[in-house]
């Protein structure tokens, strides 16, 4: 019998230079995917320079991410069902047809400017709050909150990981308090906004405007959304995003409600097989951002299916 695969489907934070270079050397169906995105942002992204430029990093996150995911189309079946982590939502969306390349690309690209707008005028921090309950988070950034200096639950990645945002006031109240607590690790982030908080709430209409124009089509696949945790229909797609970028994601709860016992992460780095190996103990995960990693997966594949 087939394994049933679950796709996840990276967010940001965690690109790297020089990302799927060999991938563009070698794979047609990546190039195609690298070409269509160009084409969209009259951008020339198969020149590293451009592809390297941290102003485009969340279109290259996309572009590899979905060109990673053509390139399995050909060796295995469609996937039971994506999830994607903040920006991994975009990516897992236009995986399952909800929208097109032409229309994905562009998209990406304003709500990156619509956020370094919002960022610009509401500066915030972020940092993610490790071994430590949900619920202790959320009274200490309510406490801060109430004292005057907002920050909020940004990300319950796992049972035990929560990031959270705000002013870095109340980022630095949140961890004092919580370290009094005997909460040991709380690691500042490389993010420039406060994602996923109310800090966005100018980012977030601004982008409810823009998705009013976008084409939603039927979903290949369930895509589960991080704000709702539940899957995307075609009536909820322009509400859920709109509403994403000001409120917390639930990761951790979508992997439990779907239920893979087999996952792939598509596109940078490891973050989210991490997530689902703390999240649901013995599931099998793979990821693939590079020649090395996708050759891993078909030989490990070929065996598991033979």
């Amino acid at each position: 019998m087939t394994t049933q695969w679950t796709a996840l489907f990276s967010g940001q934070g965690q690109q790297f230079a020089g990302m799927g270079a060999d991938l563009l050397a070698q794979e047609p169906r990546y190039q195609a995917v690298v070409q269509a995105a160009s084409e969209a942002l009259h951008l020339q992204l198969a020149d590293p320079a451009v592809w390297d430029d941290p102003v485009n990093a969340p279109v290259a996150i996309v572009t590899l991410s979905l060109g990673v995911y053509q390139v399995l189309c050909q060796d295995l079946p469609l996937p039971q069902a994506g999830i994607g982590l903040s920006l991994g939502e975009y990516s897992a969306l236009a995986a399952s047809g909800m929208l097109s390349l032409a229309d994905v690309f562009p998209l990406v690209q304003d709500r990156a400017a619509y956020m370094n707008e919002a960022g610009a005028k509401h500066p915030g921090v972020m940092a993610a709050v490790l071994r430590a309950s949900a619920t202790m988070v959320e009274e200490a950034c309510a406490a801060a909150t109430a004292a005057g200096t907002p920050v909020f639950p940004a990300n319950f990645n796992t049972p035990a990981q929560t990031v959270i945002g705000g002013s870095a006031a109340g980022v630095t109240a949140v961890t004092q308090a919580l370290k009094a607590q005997g909460v040991k690790r709380i690691v500042p982030l490389k993010m420039t906004v406060a994602s996923h908080t109310p800090l966005m709430a100018e980012a977030s209409m601004k982008l409810g405007q823009r998705l009013a124009h976008s084409h939603i089509q039927s979903a290949q696949f369930p895509v589960w959304s991080n704000t709702t945790q539940q899957p995307f229909t075609a009536d909820t797609v322009t509400q859920t995003l709109t509403d994403q970028l000001v409120h917390p994601t639930h990761f951790g709860t979508c992997l439990k409600n779907a239920q893979p016992t087999t996952v792939i992460e598509v596109g940078p780095g490891t973050a989210l097989t991490k997530f689902a190996a703390k999240t649901i103990p013995g599931m099998t995960a793979w990821h693939v951002d590079s020649m090395t990693t996708l050759n891993e997966l078909r030989k490990n594949w070929s065996e598991t299916n033979e």
